[in-house]
């Protein structure tokens, strides 16, 4: 995993988080910390959540590490 993967997949468990807060207690964290939803540090935070989102969309389609360096089966004689 690239190091934007791995920024991208902390950005996107900070969003995940985020959304919990708002569906289960109705709370925008992000809205709190930097000043409501409208303001624009607020924003590019949900940007860069959505862009993370689209970075990790490719790790669906990716295939798996252990998977692809598995050693071919033998065969015996």
């Amino acid at each position: 995993m690239s190091g934007l993967q791995r920024i991208a997949l902390v950005l996107t468990i900070i969003g995940a988080l985020n959304w919990g807060l708002i569906g289960f207690f109705q709370y925008d964290l992000v809205a709190a910390i930097f000043g409501g939803q409208a303001s624009a540090l607020s924003r590019i935070i949900y940007g860069l959540v959505g862009l993370a989102g689209l970075i990790n969309l490719g790790l669906l389609f990716k295939p798996s590490e252990a998977v692809s360096r598995s050693p071919e089966p033998r065969t015996t004689r």
